[in-house]
This record gives C-alpha cells, sequence and structure tokens, in this order.
C-alpha cells in the first residue's frame, strides 16, 4: 500500500513527533505550575490554530482548504474525539492513578490502533513491522515500569492509589480514543475512500482537526473553570503569569503545532499501528532530558528497555 520511500517519510515523522512531545511536556508542565493546566490547555491551543491558520494562508492563500463534507465528518470526529476526548480523558486518569500508570496503559494505543487500521483501512503491516511495534511497546512499558519509584512523586503521584477501576477506565478511554481519532484523521485525509489526487495534504487537515478540536474542548474547559470557582480552592503558583504564558506558547508551538502536523505525515505516509508506534516513544526519549536536565539517575534495567525499544523502532525504519 505504501512504497519505501513513503514509509521512511512516515516513520520519520512518527520520530519526529515523539520528539516534539518530549519538549512540549516539559514546556507545559513548568507553564502549568505558573498559569495553571486548564489555561496552558486552552492556550495551547489557541496559539497552535493561529500557527497553523497562518501557514494555510501562506502555502494556499486562503483560510480554508478545499475539503468535502464527508471530509469535514472525518475530521470535527478526529478533533472532538482524538483531541478533546482523549485529552481529558488521559489528564483525569494522571490525577487518578498517576503518570506512571498511565502511561503504561497507553502503550495499548498502537493496538487499537492496528485494530482500526486493519477493519476499516484494510491495513496489514507485514510479521516483521508486527515484531518491531511488539518490541516497540515492550520497551515503552519496560521503561515506564523501571522509573516507578521517581515517576510519580509529583503531586498527580501523591494523591493516586495504585490501579483503581477509574483509572484504568480512562487511560483506556483515552487510548481508544487516541487510536479513534488516529482512524478519523486518516479517513479525513481520503485515505481508504478517495483518490490519491484527492488526498488533503496533512498540514490543512491538522488545521481542520484543532479547529473541532477546540471546539469540543470549549465544553469542557468552561465546566472546569466554574467548578474551580465554586470550590474557590487555593493553587499554588510559581514564577510571573507571562512567563507561564510564554512557556506555553513555545510548548505550543513544539506540540499541537509541529508535533501533531508531523504526526499526521506519518499517518499519512504509512500504516496507523506503525506510526501511532513510533509517535509514542516519548517516554523513552525523556530518559536523556531526565538525567540532563532534571539530574535524575537512570537505572540500568530502564536503559535496557529503551534499548529494546530503540532495536524495534529500528526494525520499523528498516522493514
Amino acid at each position: 500500500m505504501f512504497d519505501g520511500h513513503d514509509q521512511l517519510v512516515g516513520a520519520i515523522a512518527g520520530l519526529n513527533a515523539s520528539v516534539f512531545w518530549v519538549f512540549t511536556t516539559l514546556c507545559f508542565t513548568a507553564a502549568g505550575r505558573r498559569i495553571g493546566a486548564t489555561r496552558v490547555n486552552t492556550f495551547r491551543i489557541i496559539v497552535a490554530l493561529f500557527l497553523h491558520a497562518i501557514t494555510l494562508s501562506i502555502t494556499s492563500h486562503t483560510l480554508w482548504p478545499d475539503v468535502n463534507r464527508q471530509q469535514i465528518i472525518y475530521l470535527a470526529l478526529s478533533g472532538v474525539i482524538g483531541l478533546a476526548i482523549c485529552d481529558q480523558a488521559l489528564f483525569s486518569a494522571f490525577i487518578v492513578m498517576g503518570p506512571r500508570r498511565t502511561l503504561l496503559i497507553s502503550t495499548t494505543t498502537p493496538l487499537f490502533t492496528l485494530v482500526l487500521g486493519a477493519l476499516f483501512l484494510d491495513e496489514h503491516p507485514p510479521l516483521l513491522a508486527l515484531l518491531g511495534i511488539a518490541l516497540t511497546l515492550l520497551g515503552i512499558a519496560w521503561v515506564v515500569l523501571e522509573r516507578a519509584p521517581t515517576s510519580d512523586t509529583g503531586a498527580a503521584g501523591r494523591r493516586a492509589h495504585g490501579f483503581t477501576r477509574a483509572g484504568v477506565t480512562l487511560a483506556l478511554i483515552a487510548s481508544i480514543a487516541q487510536a479513534t481519532g488516529t482512524l478519523f484523521s486518516k479517513l479525513g485525509m481520503g485515505h481508504g475512500w478517495l483518490d490519491e489526487a484527492q488526498h488533503l495534504p496533512p498540514q490543512p487537515a491538522t488545521y481542520v482537526r484543532m479547529i473541532f478540536g477546540l471546539a469540543g474542548m470549549t465544553p469542557i474547559v468552561l465546566m472546569q473553570i466554574k467548578l474551580s470557582a465554586s470550590r474557590r480552592t487555593p493553587t499554588t503558583r510559581i514564577g510571573k503569569p507571562a512567563h507561564g504564558y510564554a512557556l506555553a506558547a513555545m510548548g505550543a508551538v513544539v506540540g499541537p503545532y509541529l508535533g501533531v502536523w508531523s504526526s499526521l505525515v506519518a499517518f499519512d505516509k504509512t500504516d496507523i499501528g506503525v506510526a501511532q508506534t513510533l509517535c509514542g516513544l516519548s517516554p523513552v526519549l525523556i530518559l536523556p532530558v531526565a538525567f540532563l536536565v532534571e539530574h535524575e539517575r537512570i537505572s540500568p534495567k530502564a536503559i535496557a528497555g529503551a534499548l529494546v525499544a530503540v532495536a524495534g523502532s529500528a526494525i520499523l525504519f528498516l522493514q
């Protein structure tokens, strides 16, 4: 279905997306400590949407791409399910049972994506690719589990109480929503039902998806603001709000703008199961950052898990 060049481009784009997620995580974490998670979550989409609008106006001299009604429906579903619902469920799972356990369950996302790709896009990666996916997911899970002593020491980790039913449900909802959003984004670009000449490029597809993602997030954000105001819970903020917005803007450029764009390039150029696996390498790629920036001790077992994930990724590049 995809030639060797397309698969290589898709693999590189997926890896780039994971690199972008690492840096955007650092920016948003620092920004959240200054202005709060709700403001960061809203601000990041607004900034990314603005940047995508500028990009589209420069490349296509328009603020709305040439898409048909069915494509809009697919991309709208992708934005609402893959951005709004997925993010909300993921952040809630972080609070309920901590980031480590949530990230561990999130390794199921490529598996759900593989199934959806086979059912609706007739995508059947070869056995070598499936081996690469299995090794990569095993390595990621190994790294996440091995970082247990330090990864749940933040506020979310202190409030978490193991693998709770609510936490597991939320994490699975996030994984299924992300996989479903990935499927709809690929359908929205035209794969599986339109001629290749009619396919929508990844950048305008990201733009349309982001518009509906913001629309889907709006009622969630308003509800969160209302609940926060009614509780009147005092929050501890670090640093100046202006610095928080600057960090959020940097994170928006790297993540929702470049990162989401790169992920759609990956979905466009290769099987979505392969692409989703490579887009999920951030728990492994963050290890050297944690060592250099946070001075976190990286155990030999975590390094071994990272090497397994790298080996699996190498297979996906070479297959």
